[in-house]
């Protein structure tokens, strides 16, 4: 009985159409086709056979890399779409969230603020001290 291998992670593994290529590779070399034929045969005679050859490769090699090249299972498009946003879009995001924190801590600040207000507008002070200096409350057996 043959052994045939069967690969663990299947998502990787393409349906392939005709000629062993996928319905993508043949749709984009369908294009290249459509595309790089007609100015081979439109240019040969007015530039040369050398430089419409040139000239059909650099018009189809698009096509080819679109047809061929993925990354991560991400086609070549996506990845270059990915890229122009990238480069276009800003890099600091629009929306920002309510720190929560922020407003509470405020709140409580001038809740706090108000409440020294209100206690000390009509007493003065009639203990002064130097700054950083405790003044015991005790006397000398400990009690208050």
């Amino acid at each position: 009985m043959p052994y045939v291998p069967v690969p663990k992670d299947l998502t990787k593994v393409k349906t392939k159409v005709a000629f062993n290529l996928t319905k993508r590779q043949l749709i984009c070399f369908g294009l290249a086709g459509v595309v790089g034929l007609p100015v081979y045969f439109l240019t040969r005679k007015a530039i040369g056979n050398s430089a419409a050859v040139l000239l059909m490769i650099g018009l189809m090699m698009p096509f080819f890399f679109f047809a061929m090249y993925e990354r991560d299972g991400q086609p070549a498009e996506k990845i270059l779409k990915h890229i122009i946003r990238h480069r276009l879009w800003p890099k600091q995001r629009p929306y920002m969230t309510q720190n929560l924190y922020k407003t509470l801590s405020k709140k409580e600040v001038s809740v706090f603020v108000k409440k020294q207000t209100a206690k000390g507008a009509g007493k003065a002070s009639g203990k002064k001290r130097a700054a950083g200096k405790k003044e015991s409350s005790r006397n000398k057996k400990g009690r208050p």
